[in-house]
């Protein structure tokens, strides 16, 4: 079965396709703001450069955040508007897990880290088990300190993934037993999103495009900038 991946829920857009032997191919653009624009042409391209056409594709993957408001809504219209045209169904994947997958080979516990701006972040902590890894907390929003308190009760090593955790690398390497990860892997990844989402197809554990919805976690900005305008 045939999987497409898009990922806007962070700086990066990335697209990606694969199916039971792992990722075809995959195209990634970082630190850009411009979701909206480039979306389509990276899976034109993907398509184009992988020999697939779209009436290929058996099921749409998404990341439905945490993560930036706009472009998490950009990744979730296209994907939804494009599995109600193909017929298909959808699989929606959190940024958080996306984050920690590539690292589920590492020892100890893992913890995927959003710049969430308005200086707060965006996390959950995860173990390594076989094939994978295990979310050991529900994603959460707060600040810096709240973040480290909860890494300071960790009581084994743990590997700090993602842009927040490169934004905030200086404080979180003094945390007793925390490591940062390369800045390679600070965006998630639709190679990831593809990877996951095929043991979800494989057991049938899709949805209708409908039934996806993002997880915000907090008020959309505008709407927090409107309540702190209209405060007395």
């Amino acid at each position: 079965m045939l999987i497409l991946g898009i990922e806007t829920a962070t700086d990066s857009v990335s697209v990606a396709l694969g199916h039971h032997a792992g990722v075809l191919g995959s195209v990634e653009i970082a630190r850009s703001r411009h979701h909206g624009e480039l979306l389509t042409p990276c899976i034109e391209a993907l398509c184009r450069f992988s020999g697939v056409t779209l009436d290929e594709i058996g099921v749409i993957a998404v990341d439905v955040g945490p993560g930036l408001f706009t472009g998490m809504r950009v990744g979730i219209a296209a994907a939804k508007a494009m599995a109600m045209a193909l017929r298909i169904p959808m699989i929606g994947l959190s940024s958080l897990d996306l984050l920690a997958f590539p690292l589920r080979h590492t020892q100890g516990e893992i913890a995927s880290v959003i710049d969430a701006r308005r200086s707060e972040l965006y996390y959950a902590f995860y173990r390594p088990v076989p094939g994978g890894v295990q979310r050991v907390s529900e994603p959460t929003v707060g600040c810096l300190e709240d973040l480290t308190a909860e890494m300071m009760a960790a009581h084994d090593h743990l590997l700090v993934v993602g842009d927040g955790a490169q934004r905030y690398g200086d404080a979180l390497r003094e945390v007793r037993h925390v490591e940062v990860a390369d800045a390679a892997a600070r965006y998630p990844s639709a190679g990831s999103l593809v990877q996951l989402a095929h043991a979800y197809a494989m057991r049938e554990e899709w949805v209708n495009p409908w039934e996806i919805t993002p997880l915000y976690l907090r008020a959309p900005d505008a709407q927090i900038n409107w309540s702190t305008r209209g405060s007395p």
